[in-house]
């Protein structure tokens, strides 16, 4: 069997129909961070890290990266695969915390960097960005890790189920029964946070 390069594409040629694979190009390590670094920031935030640690474990991920920047083979997106990384460094920081320092991980409340207010928003906007900024950190705090991993990836990173699984290491199915234990918990959260609302309007 034989392969033939294309722009954008392998055409792999054998006995059977020609197959097309989608090949994503190889970026230079500046292109990499310039384009990802508030990719990177904002993920490592959402999955959980402190944010005294933030910068050390962003400069941790693009340092694995480095490394590793010629195991990228172009079968997943730039961002999937770095994604992968950020993933496990965030793990791998998150349980070194967890046994040296719990209460650092138990104590933490992050504000999602996508729901900040704006010096444009009006007083009644900015209001609603804060309560809906406390409302996820509450939410994903209380979620165990690998959910939170599921519900972040899925919802607000926007990964399909497949890429998921490739990211985080497991079994499709397990990426869908987490992200159908997530969602529910969502709902759950959603319903508790509108009953407190119902009860605080006279």
């Amino acid at each position: 069997m034989s392969s033939v390069f294309r722009t954008g594409a392998i055409a792999t040629m054998g006995d059977g129909p020609v197959s097309r694979l989608r090949v994503y190009p190889r970026p230079t390590f500046a292109e990499l961070y310039d384009a990802h670094f508030t990719f990177v920031w904002r993920s490592a935030r959402r999955l959980g890290t402190p944010e005294p640690n933030l910068d050390d474990v962003v400069q941790e991920i693009f340092m694995v990266a480095f490394r590793r920047q010629d195991e990228f083979e172009g079968r997943s997106s730039v961002k999937t695969w770095l994604y992968g990384i950020v993933f496990n460094v965030v793990r791998a920081h998150r349980r070194e915390l967890a046994k040296k320092h719990p209460q650092v991980i138990d104590g933490e409340r992050r504000a999602d960097p996508e729901l900040l207010v704006d010096e444009t928003d009006g007083p009644q906007e900015q209001a609603s960005k804060r309560e809906a900024a406390r409302f996820i950190d509450r939410f994903l705090d209380r979620l165990e890790d690998d959910l939170r991993a599921a519900f972040v990836l899925a919802e607000m990173e926007q990964l399909t189920a497949p890429e998921i699984a490739a990211v985080v290491g497991v079994p499709l199915n397990t990426v869908y029964s987490r992200l159908r234990l997530a969602r529910i918990a969502f709902t759950r959260a959603i319903a508790r946070h509108r009953a407190g609302d119902a009860r605080r309007t006279p």
